[in-house]
């Protein structure tokens, strides 16, 4: 693997990545479809296989796949620098605004006219992930089996909520036996485990010596248990922050009782109307933590505190085992394996997507038992319609009219606000 930082200027690479990271609404199935758009449909920086092959590669990560796949995506690009890059800009926007969000929270209380200026960047999220749901699938769905794969994949997530670490693991088995093939690249060399070794020991330091120095100075305080708390969270996200959210609420909540089920909520709902990934819910946990301890400078530190143990992971395992993924699919049966994935992983973004639209479409979801199933389904009074029509108006928009996304999401965000308040009636 070899990188060419002349072929990406540094410049560019900022603006790409910063254009992401500010327009990177509605978790991850709609971060997957952004990244999608801009590195692969409109500048080729990675080829369609390269960016299914990232996909499932940080599907199989500890931590948020969107920010593993922008950091991979980077570093393929340029390196270290650029995998630093293209991470941070990732989640910077978002962290920005959530601590902002958490302040106003804290000082105020509910922020209501966010849930109104986001309205109509939700629905427009909602027709970029929809395109880009059928690009993908198209590409990465050639015969049957992978068609099968996606479907039991989507089955088992919505309908049977199975773990996720048990689909990708079934999918990677049936790919590794049924779909393995030699390919006609040239075999990536074998990477150097004393770079991996070195790499995870730098990475490793920078993200737990922090939390040890503050367990060593204070280990009872807030701040070292926000520090502990969350880095134990980072290696146990397998499947995004869905999987991993009733076990946070659970310690929040009713183990450690820095939040009420109420504010636990607002966290979660402030989270999703925010850029960036929706595990920065931790870091609107983390303020309100300090906060309630020490007023908001404490809250601040708290929330950085958060960051870092949250976030760094991300950067050490990008850099240690991204260098493996050009030989592991020049393997057989391991790209067989990853092909697997890549199947599964269409069936994981369906069904991230339909969530997504339900919650955005209707104000009243809820699981309901079907015999040994479990499915969302909305109650149809509380259909949205407004949300049904900024969506249709970001569809003109952007696939008829061909607006850049840039210039959609303002108009729709104000079209929403304007809507929420009845100050004008969309459409009469």
């Amino acid at each position: 693997m070899t990188h060419d930082p002349s072929s990406h200027p540094l410049a560019q690479l900022i603006r790409v990545f910063g254009r992401i990271g500010l327009l990177s609404f509605g978790g991850p199935a709609a971060q997957i479809a952004l990244m999608h758009r801009e590195l692969v449909e409109v500048r080729p920086w990675l080829s369609e296989r390269q960016f299914l092959g990232a996909l499932s590669f940080s599907m199989l990560l500890p931590g948020p796949e969107a920010m593993q796949l922008a950091t991979y995506a980077g570093w393929r690009l340029r390196g270290t620098q650029g995998g630093l890059i293209a991470g941070g800009l990732f989640i910077l926007p978002g962290a920005v605004v959530v601590m902002a969000l958490a302040a106003l929270y804290v000082r105020f209380g509910q922020v209501p006219l966010v849930s109104s200026l986001f309205l109509g960047i939700k629905a427009t999220v909602m027709v970029v992930v929809v395109e880009a749901l059928l690009r993908v699938s198209r590409k990465a769905l050639k015969g049957r089996l992978p068609y099968g794969l996606a479907g039991l994949a989507f089955l088992g997530l919505f309908a049977f909520n199975l773990p996720f670490p048990v689909i990708i693991a079934a999918a990677a088995g049936v790919g590794a036996l049924a779909m393995g093939r030699a390919t006609e690249e040239t075999p990536a060399a074998p990477v150097a485990w004393r770079g991996t070794l070195s790499t995870v020991l730098v990475w490793g330091g920078l993200w737990l010596l922090p939390v040890l120095a503050l367990w060593v100075i204070a280990p009872t305080a807030v701040l070292t248990e926000v520090g502990l708390f969350f880095a134990k969270l980072a290696v146990v996200t397998f499947g995004g922050a869905y999987a991993v959210l009733a076990y946070m609420v659970q310690q929040v909540v009713g183990d450690f009782g820095w939040l009420t089920t109420g504010q636990m909520m607002d966290a979660l709902g402030l989270a999703e109307t925010t850029p960036g990934p929706l595990i920065l819910v931790t870091e609107f946990v983390g303020f309100l933590a300090g906060a309630g301890q020490g007023g908001l400078g404490f809250g601040v530190l708290a929330a950085l505190v958060t960051l870092w143990v949250t976030f760094v992971p991300c950067f050490l395992w990008i850099f240690a085992f991204a260098p493996y993924v050009e030989w592991i699919t020049a393997q057989p049966r391991l790209n067989g394996a990853l092909s697997g994935i890549t199947a599964a992983v269409v069936g994981v973004i369906l069904n991230l997507s339909l969530w997504f639209g339900l919650h955005v479409l209707f104000g009243e979801v809820a699981q309901v038992g079907v015999g040994p199933a479990a499915v969302w389904l909305p109650q149809l009074s509380s259909v949205d319609p407004g949300a049904i029509l900024l969506a249709f108006l970001a569809g003109v928009l952007l696939l008829v009219r061909k607006w850049d996304l840039l210039a959609v999401l303002p108009v729709l965000a104000a079209c929403g606000v304007l809507w929420q308040l009845g100050i004008v009636p969309l459409f009469g």
